[in-house]
């Protein structure tokens, strides 16, 4: 689709016509650039994958799945997935993928035990890659390397988009700052979490925050991760423990802090193991993905998720993740937003 086909004014923007085909453009250019800034190939993904294997994805360990009976399977259940970081880790192998190049999918979750808010919805969309990366790339250098390309991708939409819409301006700064969790909680000690990721942000305007999901000095974890994906636990050469961690961007229409991305480092054989004995769930050590994994049947990989309705609506400055994609709301919400001409898809 070419910018002269896609030339839209400001103030059309609330037309719901012409926000899906904003969207559209927006899912469409900036997959194509994730994918050549991390040397990515596009393939398909499952809606659902068979229970017991491992492969679904636990989050911060307490969401739901969505779970069915499959008949032709005798009865046998499967989930909707929540994330596809095994999944995709499983098919670097199959697909034979050479270290430094990797995968690109669109993925379609359902999250029923989602709190309901202006950026969360129980429909999930994101881009989930993941990279096939050398032993000697698992470092700090190497993610904070990978989150540059993924920002500059970003920063390529948003100045693209700016050109469709004249009336649109960028907002995003020229680099993204980097800060470990534990330095985060050092220089706001008396701050939530959240109020720490909101002064960080707005400070900034775009940071990338390193080591979630290990207890931090206060005897908590700045954010919850599952154990057995991103590796969290492992010394870094920065002093501090893990190798993943969240983008954030500074969202001035909200006022607030606004995860775009949760990425990172994934496990090896020594950090799965460390975390799922800290989680206290060594009995996943038997799973399938979780056997293929300690006996080296995996590449090492560095992977995450891209939420696509969170870009969309930063970048068209939505109050509202609804004015971006198509989900279930309870009549209140439609009924409070529709008085402040919000339309919400």
């Amino acid at each position: 689709m070419s910018h002269e086909l896609i030339q839209i004014q400001v103030s059309a923007v609330s037309d719901k016509l012409k926000s899906e085909e904003a969207i559209f453009y927006i899912k469409e250019k900036f997959s194509k650039r994730l994918a050549k800034n991390l040397n990515l190939i596009r393939v398909s993904a499952p809606i659902a994958v068979l229970d017991g294997t491992g492969i679904n994805d636990d989050l911060n360990g307490i969401e739901r799945p969505v779970s069915f009976p499959v008949k032709g399977l005798e009865g046998k259940r499967a989930s909707v997935v929540q994330s596809l970081a095994k999944w995709k880790r499983i098919r670097l192998k199959e697909f034979n993928i050479e270290a430094g190049k990797g995968i690109l999918t669109d993925m379609r979750a359902l999250r029923p035990d989602e709190d309901l808010s202006p950026i969360h919805s129980i429909y999930v969309d994101q881009w989930d890659w993941e990279k096939h990366i050398l032993p000697e790339q698992r470092t700090i250098a190497y993610l904070k390397t990978t989150v540059e390309s993924i920002y500059e991708a970003i920063k390529t939409i948003e100045r693209e988009v700016c050109e469709i819409f004249p009336g649109m301006s960028p907002e995003l700064p020229e680099k993204i700052y980097f800060i470990h969790s534990e330095e985060l909680l050092k220089q706001f000690p008396d701050l939530t979490v959240k109020e720490r990721e909101k002064e960080v942000a707005r400070i900034f305007g775009a940071v990338f925050i390193i080591g979630i999901g290990n207890r931090l000095s206060n005897g908590l974890p700045h954010d919850g991760r599952a154990p057995d994906y991103d590796d969290w636990s492992s010394l870094n050469e920065d002093g501090y423990n893990g190798l993943n961690g969240d983008i954030i961007l500074w969202n001035p229409v909200l006022n607030s802090a606004f995860e775009i991305s949760s990425m990172g480092i994934r496990v090896n054989t020594e950090s799965m193991l460390k975390q799922l004995e800290i989680k206290g769930c060594q009995e996943r050590s038997k799973l399938l993905f979780h056997s293929l994994l300690l006996n080296n049947q995996l590449p090492l990989s560095i992977g995450g998720g891209i939420g696509q309705s969170r870009l969309c609506m930063f970048l068209l400055k939505k109050m509202h993740i609804g004015e971006v994609q198509s989900s279930i709301w309870p009549e209140e919400i439609l009924f409070r937003h529709s008085q402040n001409e919000i339309k919400l898809l």
